[in-house]
């Protein structure tokens, strides 16, 4: 079995507005693992959102820790944090969050710029990317020129381009029609796998779910492993 890469401990959120207290997430544990592709599926407002936003230490949690390799990483300064992001994870949104006025190439590009690659590499790298995802036609392309589905390739190809050990994908199929959902999806795993990266969806479509080698279920913030 392959190593625990990122673990949840008695993981919890509360939001307080005045004196109105609101629990997302009431003690979540779960593991993930490397070269595995792991599911959390649940209702809207189960807390699944809020969930991966904390593993992905966009959010805070109440208490609780979030351990990658071991470290906890609740404990990590916002600048340490961000780097972290930069250099460990990738992300997928149901929307493909590209930058409009950029190429394909361009927004690809742009993490590895932030995290300080030659431009040279970054470009070659990008370019290795988007052929990966069946779009080295389209690398001269801005976002309004491409298709849905073309959108979210190039928005995998970013995610993967930095070789991270984690992608964080929130609804990456959301926005597709079915068709396009399963092509996405298909060429998503295989990616992943042929990476050896550990892959963490939230996901309505319990059909992709089940694709996955491991479902978390969240219901009223706390979760249940299938």
């Amino acid at each position: 079995m392959s190593e625990v890469i990122l673990e949840a401990k008695n993981i919890t959120r509360s939001y307080f507005e005045g004196r109105i207290r609101t629990d997302v997430l009431k003690g979540v544990n779960l593991a993930i693992r490397q070269d595995e592709l792991t599911a959390i599926i649940g209702k809207s407002g189960s807390g699944k959102s809020t969930l991966l936003h904390i593993l992905g230490t966009l959010d805070t949690p109440t208490s609780g820790e979030i351990l990658f390799k071991g470290d906890d990483l609740c404990r990590l300064s916002g600048n340490k944090k961000a780097q972290f992001r930069n250099q460990n994870l990738g992300f997928v949104y149901q929307f493909h969050h590209l930058l409009g006025d950029f190429t394909a190439l361009e927004n690809v590009m742009m993490p590895l710029l932030i995290g300080n690659m030659d431009i040279k590499k970054a470009k070659a790298t990008a370019c290795e990317y988007l052929e990966k995802v069946g779009l080295s036609h389209r690398i001269d392309y801005r976002p309004s020129e491409m298709s849905g589905g073309e959108r979210q390739r190039v928005a995998i190809a970013r995610a993967l381009a930095g070789h991270p050990d984690i992608v964080l994908a929130d609804e990456p199929t959301g926005n597709l029609d079915a068709k396009n959902a399963q092509a996405v999806f298909s060429l998503f795993t295989e990616l992943a796998k042929n990476e050896h990266l550990a892959v963490v969806m939230v996901t309505h479509d319990n059909s992709l779910a089940k694709m996955c080698d491991k479902i978390y279920t969240m219901k009223d913030g706390v979760i249940d492993e299938n």
